[in-house]
C-alpha cells in the first residue's frame, strides 16, 4: 500500500490539496498528516474529507520545521504503518485524479527495478493558474543524469511528484540541508542507489508556486544558494565519476562560478 505524507503549516492551500486527493480514481493509498505545531488550525477543513478517504491527523506539540524540514519530514514519516511506499505531499500542491490509478497500473513495470518513481510536473501560481508547461522526463532514466538535466535548466524536480521505497529512505535519510533546499535533489542521488527512476508521464503534480513558501520568497536568496552549493560538494565527492569528462567540466566551472 502507498503512504502519502503531508507535512502540514500552511492552510491557504490546503483544501485544494485535499480535494486532489478525494479525487483519485485509487483510493488504494493512506494519507498522513503531521501538523507542525502551526497556528491555523485545519480541522474544520478536515471534517469535510472524513468520509471520502482513509487519512489520519496528528498535531506535533512543538514546531520543528521552523528549525528543520528533514527533520519535520522524519517525524511524519514515523506516523506511517507498514506502508512500503512514501509519498511527500506539499499542503499546497495538488495531484492529477488518476496519480495513483496509475502507480498501481504501472507497479509490476516498476516494482523491484526502482526505489523512486515520478510523475509529470506543472508549476501553478496562487490561482491555480499553469505557469510552465509540463515537465515530463524518459521513463527510465539515472538519478545522475536527471540531476544534470536540472542543472542544465532543462528539467525541474521536487519533493511532491516523487514517490520512494522507505527502506530506500531508512538506509540513506535526508541530508538536513538549510530549509530543505537540494535535499530531495540529493535524496534521489542517494535513495536511488544506482538504479534508474521509474517515470509515469500520464499523470502530473501541480507544483505551487506562491510568496508564501519556500520556493516563492525571495529574501532567502542567501540561504538557498548556499544549500546549493552544499550540494554541489556532495555530488563532485561521490557523483562525479557517474559523468562524461564535458560533463564534469560544466559542474566544476559553475560550483566554481557560485562560491565567487
Amino acid at each position: 500500500m502507498l503512504a502519502i505524507i503531508i507535512p502540514y503549516f500552511k492552510l491557504t492551500f490546503f483544501e485544494a490539496t485535499m480535494q486532489s486527493l478525494a479525487n483519485q480514481t485509487d483510493k488504494r493509498f493512506k494519507v498522513y498528516i503531521g501538523d507542525d505545531n502551526s497556528p491555523e488550525n485545519p480541522t474544520l477543513l478536515l471534517q469535510n474529507f472524513k468520509e471520502k478517504f482513509h487519512f489520519e491527523y496528528t498535531k506535533f506539540e512543538n514546531n520543528l520545521g521552523g528549525i528543520s524540514l528533514t527533520k519535520q519530514w522524519d517525524r511524519c514519516i514515523e506516523l506511517c504503518g507498514n506502508e512500503q511506499w512514501i509519498m511527500i505531499l506539499g499542503d499546497d500542491d495538488v495531484l492529477s485524479d488518476s496519480v495513483v490509478e496509475n502507480w498501481y497500473k504501472n507497479y509490476a513495470e516498476f516494482n523491484s527495478k526502482t526505489n523512486i518513481v515520478r510523475f509529470a510536473s506543472i508549476l501553478v501560481d496562487e490561482s491555480s493558474n499553469p505557469t510552465s508547461s509540463k515537465y515530463s522526463h524518459p521513463k527510465w532514466e539515472m538519478a545522475t543524469d536527471s540531476f544534470y538535466r536540472k542543472f542544465l535548466g532543462d528539467s525541474r524536480s521536487s519533493l511532491s511528484e516523487h514517490i520512494f521505497l522507505k527502506e530506500a529512505y531508512e538506509r540513506n535519510g535526508f541530508y538536513n540541508y538549510q530549509l530543505a533546499w537540494n535535499s530531495d535533489d540529493r535524496a534521489w542521488l542517494e535513495f536511488s542507489e544506482d538504479k534508474p527512476i521509474f517515470t509515469i508521464n500520464e499523470s502530473i503534480v501541480y507544483i505551487r508556486i506562491s510568496k508564501i513558501n519556500i520556493s516563492g520568497k525571495a529574501d532567502n536568496y542567501l540561504i538557498k544558494n548556499k544549500s546549493l552549493l552544499e550540494c554541489y560538494k556532495f555530488l563532485i565527492s561521490k557523483k562525479l565519476s557517474h559523468y562524461s569528462p564535458q560533463q564534469r567540466t560544466n559542474i566544476l566551472r559553475n560550483y566554481g562560478i557560485n562560491i565567487k
